[in-house]
């Protein structure tokens, strides 16, 4: 009951913390990447102007990937960041299982000058759109 009457009476200070908290995820999310679909994905990797980081685990990257795909694991990513250094001139979009890795892997490689994406619901949305995999 507390609580609710703490709310009540001090309904500015709880807006101005919600607000605050929304502009802190909105602005984490901003640094990670821009979030982008499967269509858009496809149509960057056709024109040549993309290159997929696949940030999952050696046996899930071997289960099925993106054709072309470049398997770094989140958890080794920033000891290879030299093995992506050739394609400064492409946008990276981050791919893993459903997104829990890309954020953090996207906001490492835009911290070390790259151009990031990340694919929006990784690459369970991939797989549901039934679009093709390299095994």
């Amino acid at each position: 009951m507390d609580f609710f009457q703490f709310i009540s009476e001090q309904w500015l200070l709880v807006s101005l913390l919600v607000v605050l908290i929304y502009a802190f995820a909105f602005t984490e999310r901003a640094k990670a990447g821009k979030p982008t679909g499967v269509h858009e994905v496809t149509r960057m990797l056709n024109q040549q102007q993309a290159v997929i980081v696949d940030v999952r685990d050696k046996d899930e990257f071997a289960g099925g990937h993106i054709v072309d795909a470049i398997n770094i694991p989140h958890g080794q990513l920033k000891e290879r960041l030299a093995e992506l250094n050739k394609h400064k001139d492409k946008t990276l979009i981050v791919a893993d299982k459903i997104g829990q890795h890309a954020g953090a892997a996207g906001r490492l490689l835009r911290g070390e000058g790259f151009e990031v994406r990340r694919l929006e619901g990784g690459m369970t949305e991939w797989t549901s759109q039934q679009l093709p995999l390299v095994k």
